[in-house]
């Protein structure tokens, strides 16, 4: 008999490739299927729409992310290493994933619509889990490394983050990462 998390896990790791390789909205649930050797039945039983297999790929990255920035800045020596600590998860999470374009949450707002006020999207509800992580943990560290203006420093930093995940995506400059964790500790340094 077949194992259902097994089954699950080869769903989502197909989902996960053909929506960050290929396009979300033209990844139709038949090719889910086919790439996970599953029957759409059997991929409609575990998550029941697209969209709440979209939110399960994006809650499984959510988790793999905060894994590797928890270590990361767990790992650093001090308060402003712990701010460097986020080029160090992209790092490793990158070299640890499975191949995508770039950030499946800026893929994921950038295909769909935002939603309408006052209406719930689980979908958006993921990207702004996403942001918040981001922007709070930037926002924490910058007080913790001594920075004279918290909010224009995680602003700053927010910005390289972007910069770095859209230019995996072009492609240039070559090794984003490393050039953002030298600007960084510039801005480090000038506080």
């Amino acid at each position: 008999m077949p194992d259902p998390q097994r089954t699950r896990d080869r769903v989502l790791d197909a989902a996960e490739n053909l929506f960050f390789q290929e396009g979300i909205s033209i990844t139709g649930v038949d090719r889910v299927a086919a790439g996970a050797g599953v029957s759409i039945v059997t991929l409609y039983k575990h998550f029941g729409s697209k969209d709440n297999l979209l939110r399960e790929v994006l809650d499984r990255r959510l988790t793999e992310w905060t894994e590797h920035w928890d270590a990361a800045a767990t790992a650093a020596d001090s308060p402003q290493s712990r701010l460097l600590s986020i080029f160090d998860a992209i790092d490793t999470f990158r070299a640890s994933a499975g191949a995508t374009q770039w950030c499946c949450f800026l893929a994921t707002a950038s295909e769909r619509p935002a939603p309408k006020p006052d209406s719930e999207d689980p979908v958006f509800e993921l990207i702004h889990q996403d942001t918040e992580l981001v922007t709070c943990r930037l926002r924490q560290f910058t007080v913790e490394a001594g920075c004279p203006d918290p909010d224009a420093g995680a602003s700053m930093f927010l910005l390289l983050y972007n910069g770095v995940l859209s230019s995996l995506l072009r492609g240039a400059p070559v090794n984003p990462v490393s050039q953002a964790r030298t600007t960084a500790q510039q801005l480090i340094a000038a506080w």
